[in-house]
């Protein structure tokens, strides 16, 4: 028996004839032939070939298909030159009616019945044994790759589906985007990872105790980075109960004489940010989308009030704030700033039109989304929300809440089911223009004035999501007095006016800085319409299976901030006796800036 010594730099032919002669003593092929393509392989009866074909272009992140047969065809022309699917896998699998009834070295004994059987050949990670060492611990610990089932489901076709399965790589926190960018130039081998972080968030519940292959250590430093499998198409086969099929065993691939050449990607080079730290989460878009969203960030970021928030200013807030709301399910918002306590409504008109603008765009993303307000302010936000929903802006009305302290548990009980903060009801809070506490427990408008009477204490919320595992938080402002401007108090205190007195203490996770707060809510509209037209975020978010939904395009583009929509629901505002910030005036201005010409033409550079 040959040992694995010296394989890694023998020629595919070579090692196929040592398989097909049954002379290697390996569990696995990985780091064999460095350079050439491997293949995961499922064998099946002749009328389910159509189906599968269509079930592996569905989902072509874990089935690359490299190749299908001709039924009864055992070789493979465009793979290799001379080679038998019965004999070159070091070891095979037989499934009867979804049951796994033996392993075998040869599938000879059964050339019978594949004279009606169609073989698939599908891209393999192994192939990319050499780049950035991805394969390496595995190499270095002399064991097959980890591979899991995810509760991930695959886009399914007929008879076929399952769930998605994972390989997983321990990867150093330093090298993840190298990895990643690597990958990603070869589709044919999975490409880029479906996620990175923590495995709890595909329904992994223990990497110690992988479904195929062997588990791994990871080093201190070490991130868990998963792609996508072509174990999948194991899972495929069992479930559709075929009277009788084969699959390589795990591990155990078809070499192939293909080089492994990198094919840069359509879809741009990938960039990966980090986006949660409880569980650990990253994500990841194309750099030319994440340099649009920086131009986003830049433009709302002007001051035309001269209040110095160029200090408050962090660039990347803006792509990490909406990188965690594209991930989320369920948004909550909340705005209000009653900074005009001697009128009824004390309102400013800066807040709820960006509110609604981020509102309306999570809609047509299909994201569930409420907002938070102040008991007293609830008819008035009701009557905003009706307008908005007969002005376009909104598909449909928002559920509208309020929040009260009546227990030191009270916050915990809004935003988690029966309070476990195992189930949350939100992923994301966005606070935006919301008057936001002080350090003395007072809420402050801008000229130091203590509006606390005025206000309910929906800071709780921010502060008991930071020990809800999941939920990341975003707060959007334009002074620091607002609600998440906690991140920057210390900025605010130095180069505020007032700051000493009127800063947030509350945090948030992101904190997106504009000159006026609804420009903050209109770059986010704008920021996620981007992330969602970007290819490579697409596919991470959908873990590579099932098909971009561009046909939705129209309805996101539509969901977007526009001029027209804007002035309508500036008028409305003033109708509803809701005033300008800076003035108090019932103009058709915002923070003393006027509409057109200004946030119009905002709005116009934006989109």
């Amino acid at each position: 028996m040959l040992l694995t010594g010296g394989l890694k730099s023998l020629l595919p032919h070579v090692l196929r004839r040592i398989i097909r002669c049954n002379r290697l003593s390996i569990s696995n092929t990985s780091g064999m032939a460095e350079g050439y393509k491997q293949a995961n392989v499922v064998i099946l009866h002749k009328s389910l070939a159509d189906d599968f074909e269509k079930f592996c272009r569905a989902n072509d992140g874990p089935l690359p298909l490299l190749y299908r047969s001709q039924p009864g065809d055992w070789k493979c022309p465009s793979l290799s030159s001379d080679s038998d699917i019965r004999t070159d896998c070091p070891q095979y699998r037989v499934y009867e009616h979804g049951a796994c009834t033996g392993s075998l070295k040869s599938l000879k004994e059964y050339s019978e019945q594949l004279k009606d059987m169609v073989t698939f050949y599908l891209g393999c990670s192994f192939s990319w044994s050499n780049v950035n060492s991805t394969n390496s611990p595995y190499v270095e610990q002399k064991c097959n790759v980890s591979m899991y089932k995810t509760s991930v489901p695959c886009y399914s076709v007929s008879t076929f589906c399952c769930n998605l399965v994972v390989s997983m790589r321990p990867i150093p926190e330093s090298k993840l985007e190298a990895a990643v960018v690597a990958t990603s130039e070869l589709k044919e081998a999975h490409g880029a990872p479906v996620h990175i972080g923590d495995p709890g968030l595909l329904g992994i519940q223990d990497l110690s105790k992988p479904d195929y292959g062997d588990p791994v250590h990871l080093h201190p430093g070490d991130i868990p980075v998963f792609w996508a499998c072509g174990v999948t198409g194991v899972e495929a086969v069992i479930n559709c109960r075929a009277p009788l099929a084969f699959t390589h065993s795990p591990g155990c691939m078809f070499i192939t004489d293909l080089k492994n050449d990198k094919v840069r990607s359509s879809r741009g080079v990938p960039q990966v940010h980090c986006i949660s730290q409880d569980p650990l989460h990253f994500s990841i878009v194309s750099a030319e989308a994440a340099q649009k969203i920086q131009a986003l960030e830049t433009l709302i970021g002007i001051d035309p009030g001269d209040r110095g928030i160029i200090h408050l200013q962090h660039q990347g807030e803006l792509l990490k704030a909406c990188l965690a709301m594209s991930h989320a399910h369920s948004v909550l918002i909340t705005t209000g700033f009653p900074t005009h306590f001697t009128y009824e409504p004390p309102e400013e008109n800066d807040g709820p039109p960006g509110a609604l603008a981020i509102a309306a765009i999570l809609q047509a993303l299909e994201k569930e989304v409420a907002i938070v307000t102040d008991q007293r302010a609830m008819d008035l936000n009701k009557k905003i929300i009706e307008e908005a929903v007969q002005l376009g802006i909104l598909k449909k009305p928002i559920p509208l809440l309020s929040y009260q302290r009546e227990s030191a548990d009270s916050a915990l009980l809004f935003l988690c089911e029966n309070g476990n903060p195992g189930k949350p009801r939100y992923d994301h809070l966005v606070a935006i223009e919301r008057a936001g506490m002080a350090a003395d427990g007072n809420y402050y408008n801008a000229r130091k004035v203590n509006i606390k009477h005025l206000v309910d204490p929906i800071d709780e919320l921010f502060l008991a999501a930071q020990t809800i595992p999941g939920v990341t938080t975003t707060g959007v402002g334009d002074g620091g007095n607002e609600l998440g401007m906690g991140k920057v108090k210390d900025s605010v205190k130095k180069h505020i006016k007032n700051g000493d007195v009127i800063a947030c203490d509350v945090e948030a996770d992101f904190t997106v800085v504009a000159g006026v707060s609804n420009w903050g809510g209109y770059a986010i509209a704008c920021a996620l319409y981007i992330l969602q037209m970007c290819e490579i975020h697409d596919r991470y978010l959908r873990r590579a299976v099932g098909f971009p939904q561009l046909t939705k395009r129209m309805d996101w583009l539509l969901a977007l901030p526009s001029v027209t929509k804007e002035e309508k629901l500036l008028k409305t505002l003033v109708q509803l006796g809701v005033r300008s910030g800076k003035t108090a005036s019932l103009e058709m201005e915002v923070d003393g800036l006027p509409f057109y010409n200004t946030h119009s033409l905002m709005i116009e550079k934006l989109l």
